[in-house]
C-alpha cells in the first residue's frame, strides 16, 4: 500500500501553506526591501543635510537672542542680515523642494499630509504653551503656520489634485505660484488686509508675527516643482548614483529628519537652561 502520489505543484503548494502558517513580520515601506524598493541615497543625504544646516542656524538664533552672544565658532549670530536671509531660504528651500520629491514616491500623500498636520498643530499648542509659561517669546509669535504647516497642506493638495497631473503642469503650477509672490506687496495693500487670516496665503497683515512662518505662496510652488523633478528624474523610483555608497550620519539624519526638526530646539533650549545660561 503506498501513500498519496504528491505532484511538485503539491508539494510547492504545502510548502508555502506551511511558512505562511508561522508569525509575519509587517515591515515599515523603508525595511520591507523585498517588495519596495531601496531607499534613494542622495535624497536621504540631501534631507539630512537641510535639517542639520537649519538646526545650525536655530543654534545662532537662540545664541544671540537669548545669551547675547554676537559671534560663536566664527559664526555671527546676527541673523538679519543679508547673507542670512539668503542662506535661510537656501536651507528651507531645498527642505521643500526635496519633500515634493519624496511625494512623487508614495501613493499615501493625502494620510501622510494629515498625519503631519496633526504634528503641526500639536506644535502651535506647545509654542503658545511655552510662550504663555515660561515668557522665552511673546504668545503673539506663536508659530501658526510654520514650515510642518506648510508642507502637510502641500501633502494634502499634491495627493488630492496634483498628483493626477502630468509632470509638466506641475512645474507650470509651481512656476506661476512662485511668480505670484512678487505681486503680493501690491495686493495686500490692495485688499486692505488688516488679521492674519490669509497668512497662510502670503497675506499675514500688518500686525502679524511669528517664530517661523512659511506660507503656501511661494512655498507650495517650491513644493510642486520638487514634485516635477521627482516624477521626471525619479520616474523609476531608484537612486540616480551608478553605485551605493555607504550610509553616513547625514543619512540617517534625513530618514529621521522630522523627528530631529521636532526635537532638535527642545534639545538645545534645555542644554542652555541646564548651564544656566538661560534663565
Amino acid at each position: 500500500m503506498t501513500g498519496p502520489d504528491y505532484s511538485a505543484a503539491d508539494r510547492e503548494m504545502s510548502t508555502r501553506r506551511s511558512l505562511d502558517a508561522g508569525p509575519r513580520l509587517d515591515y515599515p515601506p523603508a525595511v520591507n526591501t523585498a517588495a519596495r524598493a531601496a531607499r534613494i541615497w542622495e535624497i536621504d543625504f540631501l534631507r539630512g543635510l537641510a535639517i542639520l544646516l537649519v538646526i545650525g542656524y536655530h543654534l545662532l538664533y537662540d545664541l544671540g537672542a537669548y545669551l547675547g552672544l554676537p559671534r560663536f565658532l566664527g559664526w555671527s549670530t546676527d541673523l538679519s542680515t543679508a547673507a542670512w536671509t539668503v542662506a535661510q531660504t537656501v536651507f528651507a528651500g531645498l527642505f521643500v523642494l526635496l519633500s515634493g520629491v519624496s511625494s512623487t514616491l508614495t501613493r499615501s500623500n493625502v494620510r501622510r499630509g494629515l498625519r503631519l498636520l496633526a504634528v503641526a498643530l500639536a506644535l502651535t499648542l506647545a509654542t503658545y504653551l511655552i510662550a504663555a509659561g515660561l515668557r522665552l517669546f511673546d504668545p503673539a509669535e506663536t508659530v501658526v503656520f510654520g514650515i510642518l504647516h506648510c508642507l502637510a497642506v502641500s501633502m494634502l493638495l499634491y495627493g488630492a489634485v496634483f498628483r493626477k497631473l502630468p509632470a509638466a503642469a506641475n512645474a507650470l503650477c509651481g512656476a506661476a505660484v512662485v511668480g505670484l509672490a512678487a505681486l503680493l506687496p501690491a495686493l495686500e495693500k490692495a485688499l486692505a488686509v488688516r488679521s492674519a487670516w490669509l497668512a497662510p496665503f502670503g497675506l499675514p497683515g500688518p500686525s502679524f508675527a511669528a517664530l517661523d512662518y512659511f506660507p503656501l505662496i511661494p512655498w507650495f510652488g517650491v513644493f510642486l516643482v520638487g514634485a516635477a523633478l521627482g516624477r521626471t528624474v525619479y520616474g523609476g523610483k531608484k537612486s540616480l548614483l551608478p553605485w551605493r555608497p555607504p550610509a553616513t550620519f547625514v543619512n540617517v539624519a534625513g530618514r529621521h529628519s522630522l523627528w530631529i526638526y521636532l526635537a532638535h530646539q527642545p534639545v538645545i533650549m534645555g542644554v542652555l537652561y541646564a548651564l544656566g545660561l538661560v534663565r
